[in-house]
Parts: C-alpha cells; sequence; structure tokens
C-alpha cells in the first residue's frame, strides 16, 4: 500500500468520493455535487493516483466499489459528516425541521414508545417525518451500516455485550452508539379460562404445555428456550410469528402460552382476555436500548430524535419498576 501524504491531498477529492460510493453513479453523483460528469471521472482519476487503488470499476449503469473503497468509505464519511456539523451554524429548531427519521422496533415497542413520540412532534415539530419499520433481527449494525434506518430499538443482548467487551480497549473506535430507554420483564400469558389459569404455573407445567412463539427470524427457539435449555428442559413450541399483537390475539382464542413483555400486555386492548402468570423459573429483565452508527452522533436532528425517545420512555413508563433514569 502507497504512502500517502496527506497535507497535499485535495479534501475535496473525498466529497466527490463519498457521492459516488453512496450513488454508485457518476452522472447522479454529479448532480448532486452540482458539477459535471467529467469533474467527478477527473476527482476519481486523481484519487486513485493518490491511493494508488482503482476505487471504482463500471458495472452495468453505475460503478461497483472495490474492497479497499468499502473499507475507506465509512471513515471518510464519518469525517465530512462530523466537519459539516461542527461547521454549521445554529442549533436544531424543530418547529422548522423537515427531517425524516427512519426507525426500526418490534410492535410491542413500537406499541409503548410511538404514542409518546407522536405527541412530541406534533407538539414541537410538525413537520418532521417517521417512518416506523419491524425489527426483523437481534443485530440491526447492517441496518445502520449501509443506512436503512437511522435507529433501531429493541433488546440486542449479544450486540450490548460485543459493543461493552470492544470498548474496553478502545471505545472511540467503536462504529455504534447506544442509549438504554427502558427495562421490563417477561410473563407467560394464557386466555382466561385456560386449564392452566386458575394456579400457580409450575415448571412441569410450562414444559408441557404447547407454545406459541414472537420470533423475528421464524426459527422455533429463543431466549426463554436458552433459559430452558441451562436447566434441562425444553417446551413444544407449535407455532411462531413475528409479531407480538398477533401472539396476543392467538393466545387469546386458542390453549396455546406465550411469553410476552409485561408492559405491553396492557395495551394490547385485549388485556381482559388474558391471563398473566409469573414464568416458573428465573429469567433474566429485558434492557431496551436505542442504537445507532457513530457517523449520526453529532447531528443536531439525530440529538433531538434521541431525547424525543427517551422524554416519550419516561412518559410511558412513569413511576413503573424498570423505568428510565
Amino acid at each position: 500500500m502507497m504512502d500517502v501524504n496527506f497535507r497535499t491531498l485535495d479534501l475535496n477529492l473525498l466529497r466527490v468520493f463519498d457521492e459516488v460510493m453512496a450513488e454508485r453513479n457518476l452522472t447522479r453523483a454529479a448532480r448532486n455535487l452540482s458539477i459535471t460528469q467529467p469533474a467527478v471521472s477527473n476527482a476519481l482519476r486523481r484519487l486513485r493516483e493518490t491511493l494508488g487503488d482503482e476505487l471504482v470499476r463500471r458495472s452495468g449503469a453505475g460503478v461497483e466499489p472495490t474492497p479497499r473503497a468499502m473499507a475507506l468509505w465509512p471513515t471518510v464519511r464519518d469525517a465530512l459528516r462530523q466537519l459539516q456539523h461542527s461547521l454549521a451554524p445554529g442549533e436544531f429548531d424543530a418547529a422548522v425541521a423537515d427531517d425524516t427519521f427512519v426507525l426500526a422496533m418490534a410492535d410491542a415497542t413500537a406499541a409503548e414508545l410511538v404514542p409518546g413520540l407522536v405527541r412530541i412532534v406534533e407538539e414541537e415539530a410538525r413537520a418532521i417525518s417517521l417512518r416506523v419499520l419491524p425489527l426483523t433481527t437481534r443485530d440491526p449494525r447492517r441496518l445502520l451500516e449501509s443506512e436503512e434506518v437511522d435507529m433501531a430499538i429493541g433488546y440486542f443482548p449479544a450486540v450490548i455485550a460485543n459493543l461493552a467487551a470492544r470498548g474496553q480497549s478502545d471505545a472511540a473506535l467503536l462504529p455504534f452508539e447506544t442509549q438504554r430507554l427502558y427495562v421490563g420483564d417477561y410473563v407467560c400469558v394464557m386466555r382466561r379460562g385456560h386449564p392452566l389459569a386458575d394456579e400457580p404455573l409450575t415448571l412441569d407445567a410450562f414444559c408441557s404445555a404447547r407454545h406459541l412463539l414472537v420470533s423475528f427470524s421464524g426459527r422455533p427457539y429463543g431466549f426463554i428456550d436458552q433459559t430452558l435449555g441451562a436447566l434441562r428442559r425444553e417446551r413444544r413450541i407449535v407455532v411462531t410469528v413475528n409479531q407480538f399483537f398477533t401472539a396476543g390475539r392467538v393466545v387469546a382464542n386458542s390453549d396455546l402460552l406465550t411469553v410476552l413483555p409485561r408492559h405491553f400486555v396492557k395495551v394490547t386492548g385485549i388485556d381482559e382476555q388474558l391471563v398473566l402468570r409469573e414464568l416458573p423459573f428465573q429469567q433474566p429483565r429485558v434492557h431496551v436500548d436505542a442504537i445507532w452508527h457513530r457517523r449520526t452522533q453529532h447531528g443536531h436532528a439525530h440529538g433531538w430524535l434521541r431525547q424525543a425517545l427517551l422524554r416519550s420512555a419516561r412518559a410511558a413508563f412513569a413511576g413503573a419498576p424498570g423505568g428510565p433514569d
């Protein structure tokens, strides 16, 4: 790899590189930068000569980045955005902002947080738009890296543990930031009149019953099953769905058991049809966190969104155990 003299590097070339990487098309990059397509091609040529790498190759109607370009782009984009935010005049004015935020979360989390978030938007930032997408993974880092979503909110124990371990060596190098929103717990849920509804739930009865599982991936195995496995026990999962609301509806009209967030049952609209029983084993509490890419960390709009979410969580869990500090 050739040495690069940073003192003589034209930083405008990095702006062109960032736009080409985002668009994967020289014509669109030129339009976004308000320059000509030959100027984009010339900038890429100069950057290639400086870095000693082809950076992009023609592919169909656009361009395909090289591995070196893919490795370089996140750092370049992060640096450019931090510089832009540092130089941008003024603070974020929610009253006139027209940003669009894309959030990924499960329906149970959305039921708790989105009503309060919408109230804040209606009162303070009526031109802001929210798009809430279903969360389909316990590891949303790829979605954040590719900028498909601005923020993911949910229970990400493996991701949080991984980030904490990596942060022990050098937290400044972590590409993601997190914020705890609230802490909850799970309960066993069944219909009123269920054969197990009128007595304490035992481990034997729990394992012998037929179960419905909320699974983002569709796999008939979740964190409850991990706990049971450690006890050398297992349960019979006969149905998986990908929404907590669906789980509540199915259980209310069947003899299946399911496990749902305790707070969520109250907002299903059918809580009077359901019976809650404590799980017959020790289960760690569930930490609901927001996670976002560090490249957005210094944006005024993103900072407002983080605070709005925290305010919504505080309102939703006011006085409840496990609410945000």
